[in-house]
């Protein structure tokens, strides 16, 4: 494998690339910025500082939520294989290679090591369904009764980034047991401007640029087979992913969260179905995650993917725009953006594939792409993996 150094090296030398935050601030802080510090005269400092921080504390906690729990693809190697009590060797246990993020319940098989390396990068578009890029944003506004519109609104125009390379091991102790670890390291980028909208001419109030990379929050998973007959069966998983991205940075969590997860496969030849449930705790907020998948094994070298994944986070939070009366200006009505504690359930699906490019090497392409408006969303997010399996 002489060409495998420089594909791990590439997509690090893109995610290093990355600048510090603007005036060695941190991601956070240059978020709070753009969103707290609003111009518009209420006549109420105390209200506007309280949606403003409900705002953001929202977007920061999605963000969060977001990148420390982001789908990576699935830690079992897309090659499984278990013993024959017969022949007395290891035989491929599936023609198929799998789901893409989802786990299935076979098992990568007893002394077998695969590697992996991963790459995926997300723009988000929307936040519940409001665009943040085009500048309609409304943070606050003035506006007369009986006018449709606004006389004087601030719009906040907000464009983040994210890429990730992630570095994967997979180890089959026993043929029922796999543990693996996933290193991600992550690139976030924002830029942002806030302007004053007033009788149609705007007024910029506000701009930012930042940048942070590092190692974000590691993986640790574990799963056991409990019961199989050819590709079918079910297993118990479990993942642990560690504090060790930069919260303020918005690199990880903050905080360990962990996740039990039961598996179930039905794969009976060339079609298979598989489903998963978890449930996170820690972390930002409490999440549960699942999901199905179909799998067609095309050729013995290429398998088609199709997935389904739902998240319902418990304190994503929600935008909401809160009006009330001017309190010195008669006729003058208040608009401001804020955010309510409210369960957020999120809906995506994928289409990709895996192609066996030669001997024991898989690359892996998949496109996701968000189908509810809830939450922080990223119009897709594109993912290509590439793995290799050893031993036997």
């Amino acid at each position: 494998m002489p060409r495998l150094p420089a594909l791990l090296i590439v997509p690090l030398l893109l995610l290093g690339s990355a600048r510090p935050a603007l005036a060695q601030e941190s991601l956070s802080t240059v978020l709070s910025f753009l969103l707290v510090n609003r111009s518009i005269p209420t006549g109420d400092f105390a209200r506007d500082t309280e949606a403003a921080a409900a705002m953001r504390d929202a977007l920061v906690g999605l963000l969060q939520v977001e990148i420390a729990t982001l789908p990576l693809n699935s830690p079992a190697s897309g090659f499984t294989y278990r013993l024959d009590p017969e022949l007395g060797i290891h035989v491929r246990a599936s023609d198929s290679f799998g789901p893409f993020f989802l786990e299935r319940s076979l098992t990568s098989g007893a002394r077998r090591l695969s590697l992996g390396l991963g790459f995926s990068q997300a723009d988000f578009s929307d936040i519940d369904g409001r665009p943040l890029r085009d500048g309609t944003l409304v943070a606050t506004a003035s506006q007369l009764a009986g006018e449709a519109a606004p006389f004087d609104a601030e719009t906040l125009t907000l464009r983040i980034r994210t890429r990730t390379a992630t570095m994967s091991a997979t180890a089959g102790l026993t043929d029922r047991l796999d543990v693996s670890v996933a290193v991600p390291f992550v690139r976030v980028s924002l830029s942002g401007d806030r302007l004053d909208v007033y009788r149609g001419t705007p007024f910029l109030q506000a701009s930012a640029v930042a940048a942070s990379s590092g190692v974000g929050d590691v993986a640790l998973r574990a799963k056991y087979n409990v019961w199989r007959q050819g590709g079918s069966g079910a297993a118990v998983a479990g993942e642990v992913r560690l504090p060790t991205g930069d919260k303020e940075n918005l690199l990880g969590a903050g905080s360990t969260i962990v996740t039990p997860r039961v598996i179930g496969s039905y794969e009976p030849g060339a079609l298979g179905l598989h489903g998963s449930f978890g449930a996170a705790f820690g972390g930002p907020s409490a999440v549960l995650d699942y999901g199905g998948a179909l799998t067609v094994s095309a050729t013995s070298r290429l398998t088609l993917v199709g997935e389904f994944l739902g998240r319902r986070i418990n304190e994503g939070g929600r935008l909401t725009d809160v009006t009330q009366p001017h309190p010195s200006l008669i006729g003058v009505r208040t608009v401001r953006l804020s955010a309510t504690n409210q369960p957020t359930v999120r809906s995506m699906v994928s289409i990709g594939f895996r192609w066996n490019v030669a001997g024991s090497g898989l690359i892996s392409g998949n496109v996701l792409k968000p189908i509810s408006t809830a939450g922080l969303n990223a119009r897709w997010l594109a993912s290509i993996t590439f793995d290799y399996s050893l031993g036997g």
